[in-house]
């Protein structure tokens, strides 16, 4: 977006007693969102003792290691797994055992994953399949390095589940993909891979082993007990030298956590894995002229609250500048035209439920980005779309059903951040998951689902009382009170953006104030992938 584009004038008064109060509701909420994530670092942190004794790094630790000082690492999937084995918020912990995120190794944008060995022996639930594909998935579609530290109990027999056994085959299968899609993976043996878990170093390009904790065993000393009745001990049986010497498994055996981590980072950068992108020409850019920390009292936690979708745009785009497309037409649908770090992005943000104008009008902007091949960006808080008999006339199944043929279709970069609500086929309007956007991201005052709880209970009365009518019943009103209150518990409990994040509904929780260096982050990884080139092969790259 060039300089000549106007600038927006907000209208928020960020001195008033309603800023003030949104203010004070979003930071409670990220607060919570903070709070959380600490508490797997924490429970983690327990385990210190005993990776001391055994000489070795404790899992953020090992990340700090890996990672390139003072570069930016987007962590994905950050609430993966909570309220999901307990409904008790204050002991469930989110993250299923497992650190995933984008950052930089050696120079290189990498996906890294890290078993979190700390908590439980690192042990696989069946969200952290789900989490750990999702992460693959991303990786062969944005031409990213594969990185995984690996130590782990392998699945949690404990919470055994069958889907969660075939999900490992998943797990594996993608790692085929991607070295035969030319992504190259690049496993650090830290300590136990057993059982499925021996597959992880065994369909990677390289492998990096530590001597005297690093193990791959397709059965460790129990489970190969069990069922031979052979007693054998970890060194002989799969411990890295072993591979490094005998089974050829290992490419580069180390002497600890440390010498493994510095020779993954010498094995990325001799990928030369840059020399296979053009790199994106410096660009000049202002930054928004209203500052990003303001967008916690900009927003209402209550999406029952309207606002002006504009003024968070103002707070994430160059120089606060942008083009408002047809901006008397389908007023609830904001379209425009903006840059972010340099970068041109087309926003679709709503004002209100959408009706037939602003869905064409939607359909229509979204077809001329991906005409100019420029990405998209969706920042949901709606309600749906619009009902009744007038709109129904006006051909709103018709006109929606555009819009979601020209979301589903687009083929450029889509990435969605969710600001609000995101109720009914409203999500999908403005691709929501289902649709497969690049990226999902969720602000914590985010509620989600086919309705909102009020609205889901007022239905069910309805229902209920003209059901009585036709058999001529009086309704119990005390009992359709007590109905209508556990409806909207239940509802509004799967409603909130922690519980929703936990089942992996977005690529995660972040902070509004980190919206707009998120969005960066996100437009430059879909650049790179879009001008990268690679070298692909039928197989993958077997192991000799």
């Amino acid at each position: 977006m060039t300089q000549s584009a106007p600038v927006f004038h907000s209208r928020v008064n960020t001195g008033s007693e309603a800023f003030d109060g949104n203010r004070a509701d979003m930071q409670a909420l990220v607060d919570k969102l903070n709070g959380l994530c600490a508490r797997a670092a924490a429970l983690s942190d327990r385990a210190r003792p005993r990776f001391d004794k055994r000489g070795q790094l404790l899992p953020r630790e090992r990340l700090g290691r890996l990672l390139d000082p003072g570069a930016p690492f987007l962590e994905l999937c950050n609430l993966t797994g909570y309220l999901v084995d307990t409904d008790d918020p204050e002991s469930s912990v989110p993250g299923s055992n497992a650190i995933c995120g984008i950052g930089y190794v050696s120079g290189v944008r990498c996906m890294v994953v890290v078993d979190d060995s700390g908590i439980n022996a690192g042990a696989m639930t069946a969200f952290s399949s789900r989490k750990v594909m999702r992460c693959m998935d991303i990786a062969l579609d944005k031409k990213l390095p594969f990185v995984h530290l690996v130590e782990s109990a392998g699945a949690d027999l404990f919470k055994y589940q069958v889907e969660m056994w075939m999900d490992g085959g998943g797990v594996f299968a993608r790692l085929a993909r991607l070295s035969a899609a030319g992504i190259p993976t690049v496993t650090v043996l830290h300590g136990l891979s057993v059982a499925g878990g021996a597959y992880m170093p065994g369909l990677s390009d390289y492998v990096i082993g530590v001597r005297d904790n690093g193990m791959a065993a397709l059965a460790g000393p129990a489970l190969l007990k069990a069922a031979t009745g052979e007693v054998a001990e970890n060194g002989p049986l799969g411990g890295a030298a072993m591979h490094a010497a005998t089974s050829g498994l290992v490419e580069y055996l180390a002497e600890d956590d440390g010498h493994a981590l510095a020779i993954c980072r010498d094995v990325v950068a001799s990928l030369g894995w840059n020399r296979h992108c053009p790199q994106a020409p410096d660009g000049d850019f202002e930054e928004p002229r209203y500052s990003p920390d303001e967008l916690l009292g900009v927003v209402p936690a209550d999406y029952r609250q309207p606002y002006d979708a504009r003024e968070v745009v103002a707070r994430l785009v160059d120089g606060s500048r942008f083009l408002d497309f047809k901006p008397a037409y389908g007023v609830s649908m904001v379209c425009l035209q903006a840059s972010i770090y340099g970068m041109p992005v087309g926003i679709l943000c709503n004002n209100g439920p959408i009706d037939p104008d602003g869905a064409t009008k939607a359909a229509q902007f979204i077809q001329l980005c991906d005409q100019a091949g420029t990405p998209l960006l969706f920042l949901q808080n709606i309600t749906g779309y619009m009902v009744g008999t007038a709109y129904e006339q006006a051909g709103m199944i018709k006109h929606g059903s555009k819009m979601i043929q020209a979301v589903t279709n687009a083929r450029v970069p889509r990435l969605t951040l969710m600001i609000g609500a995101s109720f009914g086929a409203g999500n999908y309007g403005m691709c929501g998951q289902g649709y497969d956007p690049d990226f999902v991201f969720s602000w914590p005052n985010t509620q989600i689902g086919v309705m909102g709880g009020e609205q889901a209970a007022n239905t069910m009365s309805e229902v209920l009382r003209a059901g009585a009518a036709r058999k001529g019943v009086e309704v119990d009103e005390a009992e359709l009170k007590a109905r209508e209150q556990a409806v909207i518990g239940h509802y509004d409990r799967q409603s909130d953006a922690f519980y929703t994040s936990g089942r992996m509904l977005d690529d995660g929780l972040i902070d509004p104030r980190d919206s707009r260096t998120v969005l960066g982050i996100l437009l430059q990884i879909c650049r790179e992938a879009r001008d990268r080139g690679t070298h692909p092969n039928t197989f993958g790259v077997g192991r000799m």
